[in-house]
């Protein structure tokens, strides 16, 4: 038995089945853009662990940042004994963020903790109960960001009850014909049928939908929803957790539409790899819940505030925001000309920097869509040499999340696998 597998079958029986894998391989190293499993077999990485090594696999100054501080102390509790780099990671993150209003931040552990949190600030500033998020959309796997999550198989199923007071309105996408005014709409139905906007405490929205199938939101959405929120005293939340840190050829992709949100939660890509998310919003809502009210004992780690440091003098210094760009051009080519050949099977490919997606369907019908497709590429991939992730409300969208420090070497190497791997997946 191969090693892989023999690890497959002791992880089978030792970790619960709801916490599965998409491959039986289990890495030894890896570096960059490239990753190699216990047998030596090498693979390029074109979901850089779901858009969170944005700067590659152990990049050189993240290792050095680590290693430094884990010399110096692992942990100490940023709410008992602070330390510097937590202050002076708040004050590059309240810089980053879109829009000119002075900002504050907090920092928890995870993304999901960071959703939980910022709905948790907007009804202390409110004091409003509700809260409006989009069908589609991920926001994590606690209770309430379960309910927040627009999708019921495989986040939702055999988990509730959820929390109550929680609506969802249409996302936009021209492919299968919902509109923006068709959103506003369906939110304007919801303040006259369900919940008035005097009890909406926030609407929730990523700016590309990433488990959904990285769907932009049209920017016309997001101005009209800033200008429900102004009328309404209603919190805008930006979801960017997987949208951040250069992801889609910006520091954060809600600065597209020109609108500044009142929170934003980030993690995946902040710190290379290490655990850390965190709320950043306008000062005077940050500041609504009481001392004690939010924090964690591992939110703001000291090794991962090290880390997140070192990414975002990596991303400035290494000019990743442009190569994002960049590479979302070189994928751009390459899947539009599979496009070409197979335009029966591609419905659309949506690119926004290095946040990449190629939808399937079926005899080239926007509303039939193609999982089995998916799957066939999904279970060839590592066979090919690849690590590729699938999203998208029915399973049928191949999503890229190249590393941002990616060479063209690589990308070429790793789109001719995929080329073959498509040729081959359709006959």
């Amino acid at each position: 038995m191969s090693k892989n597998a023999n690890l497959q079958e002791r992880k089978i029986a030792a970790v619960a089945r709801g916490q599965g894998n998409m491959y039986p391989v289990y890495v030894d190293r890896a570096e960059n853009a490239e990753i190699w499993d216990v047998e030596g077999n090498r693979y390029i990485d074109f979901g850089a662990g779901i858009a969170v090594t944005n700067t590659g696999h152990s990049h050189p100054k993240v290792v050095k940042a680590v290693v430094e501080q884990v010399q110096r102390f692992s942990h100490t509790c940023v709410m008992v004994n602070p330390y510097e780099s937590s202050v002076a990671l708040a004050e590059h993150l309240n810089r980053l963020a879109p829009g000119p209003s002075p900002k504050k931040s907090i920092f928890v552990s995870t993304g999901a903790e960071a959703v939980e949190n910022a709905i948790k600030i907007a009804r202390a500033h409110t004091g409003r109960r509700g809260v409006i998020a989009f069908n589609g959309g991920f926001h994590g796997r606690t209770n309430m960001t379960m309910g927040l999550t627009g999708k019921i198989t495989p986040y939702k199923n055999l988990f509730g009850p959820f929390p109550a007071e929680i609506y969802h309105a249409p996302f936009p996408s021209e492919l299968h014909g919902v509109t923006t005014k068709e959103s506003i709409k369906a939110i304007q139905n919801m303040f006259k049928a369900d919940i008035a906007p005097s009890d909406v405490a926030a609407i929730l929205i990523e700016p590309i939908q990433g488990e959904g199938g990285f769907y932009p939101a049209p920017d016309d959405l997001l101005v009209e929803l800033r200008a429900i929120c102004d009328e309404h005293d209603i919190v805008l939340i930006c979801d960017e957790i997987q949208t951040g840190f250069g992801r889609t050829g910006r520091w954060f992709a809600t600065e597209k539409s020109g609108i500044e949100p009142d929170l934003v939660t980030m993690a995946k890509g902040i710190a290379g790899g290490y655990p850390i998310a965190a709320v950043v919003g306008k000062s005077e809502i940050m500041d609504s819940p009481l001392p004690g009210g939010l924090g964690g004992t591992y939110g703001g780690s000291p090794v991962a505030c090290a880390a997140a440091l070192a990414v975002i003098d990596i991303i400035e210094q290494e000019n990743l925001i442009a190569r994002s760009n960049i590479i979302g051009e070189q994928f751009s080519q390459r899947l539009n000309a599979i496009k070409n050949r197979h335009p029966s099977l591609v419905g659309e490919i949506r690119i926004t920097g290095s946040m990449i997606a190629m939808e399937l369907v079926k005899n080239g019908d926007a509303d039939n869509p193609n999982p089995e497709l998916i799957q066939k590429l999904i279970a060839g991939a590592a066979d090919a040499g690849l690590i590729l992730l699938s999203c998208g409300f029915y399973g049928n969208v191949m999503r890229f999340l190249p590393a941002l420090t990616m060479s063209d070497e690589i990308i070429k190497e790793g789109l001719d696998l995929f080329d073959t791997l498509f040729d081959a997946s359709v006959g």
